[in-house]
């Protein structure tokens, strides 16, 4: 008889971050000025037909919405539930039983899980290894991951790189993930060079800068015949009525309210970053919705119960390679990053 649990799948454990609620919560990049207005507007009006029915297929209306958005094929994307969703889809139209993902690490928590979950061998690099873009390619891996801006460090991989990385990988090299579920706060994209690449496969998530994180909606996009081992991958009724329409209504807007709310979180950003180095601390650069903040060898479960206490929730990194332990801090509205900052002023780091 096969094992029960499979042995790749042995040692793994249950996602479990610490959801409790708490007065101000710094600790999941969600948007922390609520969901897109129009997109709650459609939920609001929803009625028993969008809650007694199937969602369609495979999403096509907001593939549609999607691609006039972005300006790329509508057969270059594909839809899920949330960005993780294809994510382990890709994962399992890539790769077989027993070949390798290769990802830089530390990088989002969820990349060595999906890939155990999906048979395939976890292969981390170290940035140092990782200074050549084509170590990444050794071994003959059956897929790359790389996450721009970078989670949990808020790093973003310089843009000749990651070029010179698809360049190598060339027509038949790895499928390279490239998780853009932070990229609204940054500065450019791979959206329309993964359209237009064989082997490239950009990731998008409603659940940051649109505020849809409670609709769980994602897309990608990259080659139309990649794409479709995708879906194939991937199953039907993904995404749910409530977020397809959701989640098109929100993509009409691009001049207003999307771009009042990444500027919003800019600016925090540096106002945070600010205020860390004048209180002598040595936060990393980010290009995202938060700031990692390393403590050396200080406990990091032990500060984040501390901030518990005063009523702000942050997000634990115990022992990051190369950093030590570190907590990481979504920014919200400047009246929570002033609880926060109120709040570290009384902790004991």
């Amino acid at each position: 008889m096969s094992p029960f649990p499979r042995e790749t799948l042995r040692p793994l454990v249950p996602y479990s971050p610490d959801r409790r609620p708490i007065e101000v919560d710094l600790s999941d990049n969600t948007n922390r000025w609520g969901p897109h207005p129009a997109a709650l507007e459609v939920v609001q009006n929803a009625n028993g037909e969008a809650l007694g029915r199937y969602p369609s297929v495979y999403g096509d209306s907001l593939k549609e919405a999607i691609a006039r958005r972005f300006q790329v094929p509508v057969e270059s994307v594909s839809t899920g539930c949330g960005s993780d969703d294809l994510l382990d889809s890709a994962f399992r139209a890539a790769g077989d039983a027993g070949e390798s993902v290769r990802y830089v690490t530390p990088t989002f928590s969820m990349i060595e899980i999906f890939g155990r979950m999906n048979g395939l061998e976890p292969a981390a690099l170290s940035p140092e290894e990782a200074r050549e873009p084509e170590a990444l390619l050794m071994d003959a891996p059956a897929l790359v991951y790389l996450c721009r801006p970078n989670n949990p460090t808020g790093d973003v991989a310089p843009r000749g790189w990651v070029e010179r990385l698809i360049e190598a990988g060339g027509s038949g090299g790895p499928v390279i993930l490239i998780d853009e579920a932070y990229a609204d706060f940054t500065d450019d994209d791979f959206l329309a060079a993964a359209a237009e690449s064989e082997r490239t496969i950009v990731l998008r998530t409603f659940s940051k800068a649109y505020g849809l994180a409670g609709l769980r909606v994602g897309f990608a996009v990259g080659a139309a015949e990649v794409i479709r081992e995708v879906e194939k991958a991937r199953g039907p009724y993904k995404v749910n009525r409530l977020g397809e329409a959701a989640a098109i209504a929100a993509l009409a807007d691009v001049e207003e309210w999307v771009p009042r709310i990444v500027a919003e979180v800019r600016a925090g950003r540096e106002f945070l970053l600010d205020a860390l180095v004048e209180r002598g601390f040595a936060p990393l650069p980010s290009g995202a919705n938060f700031i990692l903040l390393p403590l050396g060898t200080k406990d990091a479960a032990g500060i984040t119960a501390t901030f518990r206490e005063e009523g702000v929730a942050v997000r634990p990194f115990p022992g990051l390679e190369g950093i030590g332990d570190a907590i990481r801090i979504s920014i919200g509205p400047r009246p929570e990053l002033d609880r926060f900052l109120k709040a570290l002023d009384k902790v004991s780091i």
